[in-house]
């Protein structure tokens, strides 16, 4: 008996000392991404403020300027889909650090741009280490939370999503109006430094081992992804930009990139080391999640555009003054995720993500609705779009830690890429249609209002596939 408790005393020490190890190492990485996170979420919504203060800049049509933007996103899908592989080559810690690394060279050079063909590369340099920071990032996440807490663990990983919609628009606006456009990208160097540091300081070193063996890279299916996926959203973005889908600079793209998405869809399934692996959406959970998130964020992100838009063009108001009135959403977004994202492990995720889609899709109603009357108090349309933050903050996270919560950890690389690759896509899917239903309808208050009622069935979609969404966990 009394050789028997010092034994049981050792393992019950081993235990306590492996959990703190393993609190800390969550804690520490938790901090290098949440700040990663927020200097990538920064950047996207100042440059969304600034479009029309870069316009005068380089005496550019608005047209050509949303470049800037869209640059960015192709070269985010472009390297989004080797996410899994550069983790399993060279560890995550190390493909995080190249990733800020690419990011923070990239603002140093947007801000040195001489003209708008310069600025447009220099943002597709910014779209390689973004594509990369999301995906790893929340791999190396989830990776170390424990499934029974990745509720409250996605909820931190939020955070990003609070303070960049709120302090993005009113930074970018002020420094637009007090400073220069090289402000917006020069704003992200501080931030960037501090990310490296902690990166290089706090995660562990993972690269694999030199016993273990060395991934393949699945090339056809590489170029047939990255490519593909960069001309669907270029044929999706020219024709948003024009108006008409038909065009032929925006079909052949289009129907080419579709084509190569369909062939790597066929390799994916039948291929034994695929790039990314589709055989994650025979988990039930995860299908019905990928399909929720896909609706909600074609409707929600394609929106997005029509608020700076509206206020700065059709009413005349500041970037500064644009940015403030975009500060109540997104504190609604932030704090209903916080509580949202830490309840998903206390209550049924079907019936929580269904009450935030019905939610979004009100809110967004209600403010195409109002939008359309002559000189509507700004109060309350921002009041409507709260609502529809409040819904927002209750699918995202939750909708993802739902999707991911069973999955075994090996599939976490290939979970993450999906999900950023389904994000990305989607909410260029969702910003051409609205720009192509703004076009038509007008850039005046009836063809806003038209605008966000499209966006709000769109979100109103997305109730289908949650209704399979699983209920109370045991």
């Amino acid at each position: 008996m009394t050789s028997a408790q010092p034994a049981r005393g050792d393992v019950e020490a081993t235990s306590a000392r492996s959990a703190s190890t393993a609190s800390t190492s969550l804690n520490h990485t938790l901090l290098v991404v949440i700040t990663g996170s927020v200097m990538s979420v920064l950047d996207i919504t100042i440059v969304n403020v600034a479009l029309r203060s870069l316009s005068k800049a380089f005496n550019s049509p608005l047209e050509t300027i949303q470049w800037t933007a869209t640059a960015y996103t192709l070269a985010l899908a472009a390297v989004v889909p080797t996410a899994a592989w550069v983790m399993a080559r060279i560890g995550a810690k190390r493909a995080y650090l190249t990733a800020l690394a690419l990011f923070t060279l990239g603002s140093l050079l947007a801000a040195c741009a001489w003209d708008i063909g310069s600025l447009i590369a220099f943002r597709a340099v910014q779209g390689l280490g973004g594509g990369l920071l999301m995906p790893v990032g929340m791999a190396m996440t989830m990776a170390a939370a424990d499934r029974e807490r990745l509720g409250r663990t996605m909820a931190l990983l939020g955070l990003p999503i609070l303070v960049g919609p709120v302090a993005g628009p009113v930074l970018g606006g002020w420094l637009i109006d007090a400073a220069s456009w090289q402000w917006i990208f020069l704003v992200n160097l501080p931030v960037g430094a501090v990310a490296l540091t902690l990166a290089a300081k706090l995660l562990r070193p993972d690269t694999p081992r030199a016993t273990a063996p060395v991934p393949r890279l699945d090339v056809p299916g590489l170029l047939m992804l990255s490519p593909g996926l960069a001309l669907l959203l270029f044929g999706l973005a020219r024709g948003g930009e024009r108006g008409d889908f038909a065009e032929p600079g925006a079909l052949v793209p289009t129907l080419a990139g579709a084509a190569l998405v369909a062939g790597f869809v066929r390799r994916s399934l039948t291929a034994r080391q695929p790039l990314l692996d589709l055989r994650l959406l025979s988990d039930r959970t995860f299908a019905f999640g990928i399909g929720t998130l896909a609706l909600f964020t074609c409707g929600y992100f394609g929106s997005m555009l029509l608020g700076p838009v509206y206020w700065q063009q059709v009413r005349g108001w500041s970037a500064t003054s644009t940015g403030l009135l975009g500060m109540p959403v997104g504190l609604a977004v932030g704090a209903t995720m916080q509580i949202a994202a830490r309840r998903i492990d206390k209550v049924s995720p079907r019936r929580l993500i269904r009450a935030g889609i019905a939610l979004g899709a009100l809110g967004m109603a209600l403010t195409g609705l109002q939008i359309g009357e002559e000189g509507v108090p700004a109060w309350r349309l921002v009041c409507a779009t709260v609502v529809m933050g409040i819904g927002t903050g209750m699918v995202l996270m939750p909708t993802m830690a739902t999707a991911t919560r069973d999955l075994p950890r090996e599939r976490v690389a290939a979970a993450s890429s999906a999900l950023s690759i389904n994000s990305q896509v989607c909410a260029a899917v969702g910003t051409a249609l609205i720009s192509v239903v703004l076009g038509a309808a007008g850039p005046d208050p009836s063809g806003f209002r038209i605008a966000y009622l499209v966006a709000a069935g769109l979100l109103a979609l997305a109730l289908v596939p949650a209704m399979w969404l699983p209920g109370r966990r045991e």
